[in-house]
């Protein structure tokens, strides 16, 4: 009996351990709040960051920014939310904290938010980016009809599992550029790793929807990411990219096999990268081809 008293209680211990570690909060670096926000920057990170294509659903017509379709994965069906400035409906009663920390650390008000929101690549974006984009979400017009529930089914639906999901998987920070490289590298992997986050779809996941990022850009197979093409230096030069035309693609969408990119990265095109500056699609083609 006495060895068993010491079994269960060793085992208790270490369950009691686990879950002290895996419910621990996960946060980054502190951010400098009090900067100024700018609404005309804060307008072209909404196109830079993908928020039009995820959050707003043309299809339905609900409105700008008003919620989007649902993302389909294994774990559930994911509707991106409202954010427009709307209080109840959307996240106008958010405060720039919140949005913060949503950004940053996936946490919201509500909770752990779902990695499916790539707050694993927004934390990388800047503290000024971050404030500029609040700045503008909270200018929108605000849309009163809230978007629809998400499906997603048990055990899934825990949302407190996302703590140690995020123990796991997750390490908050900031983007470090390479004083290797030119300025125009380094605002490309800055596009393709944070705001832009093109390494959330192009990239394979783990069983628990965790990004692979030692095989960073090498295409998803498909399952949470979605399927998704490679866009290694040398699956772009074998597609027949190079610079330039890598950065008309992102702005029209042809090919250099005269081909029309449609479906998602349709949508990222026609909603986002179109509208980027064309030194932003050069120097997001530039990291993609750089060796």
């Amino acid at each position: 009996m006495r060895r068993w008293f010491w079994v269960v209680g060793a085992l208790a211990a270490i369950g009691i351990g686990a879950a002290v570690y895996l419910l621990r909060p996960v946060t980054g670096p502190v951010r400098d709040l009090t900067l100024v926000g700018d609404v005309t920057r804060g307008n072209y990170l909404i196109r830079l960051g993908g928020c039009v294509a995820c959050h707003t659903n043309n299809q339905a017509g609900t409105g700008f920014l008003a919620g989007g379709m649902g993302l389909q994965t294994q774990f559930g069906t994911f509707v991106p939310p409202n954010i427009t400035s709307d209080p109840n409906a959307g996240i106008g009663g958010w405060t720039l904290t919140q949005f913060s920390d949503a950004m940053s650390n996936g946490m919201g008000p509500q909770g752990n938010l779902y990695p499916v929101f790539p707050y694993e690549n927004y934390t990388l974006m800047s503290d000024q980016d971050i404030v500029d984009l609040y700045t503008a979400l909270m200018a929108t017009a605000p849309v009163s009809t809230p978007a629809a529930e998400s499906q997603i089914p048990f055990p899934f639906n825990i949302r407190l599992a996302m703590a140690g999901w995020k123990n796991l998987f997750f390490k908050p920070a900031r983007f470090v550029p390479d004083a290797d490289q030119s300025d125009i590298y380094n605002r490309g992997k800055y596009l393709a790793y944070g705001p832009a986050h093109c390494v959330a779809c192009h990239s394979p996941r783990n069983a628990l929807g965790a990004l692979d990022w030692g095989q960073a850009l090498s295409g998803s197979p498909g399952g949470t990411g979605g399927k998704a093409p490679s866009l290694t230096p040398a699956a772009l030069l074998e597609a027949g990219y190079d610079v330039d035309s890598l950065a008309q693609t992102l702005e029209d969408g042809f090919t250099p096999g005269f081909d029309v990119l449609g479906a998602a990265m349709g949508e990222v095109i026609g909603d986002g990268t179109s509208q980027w500056t064309l030194e932003d699609r050069q120097a997001i083609a530039t990291y993609l081809l750089a060796d």
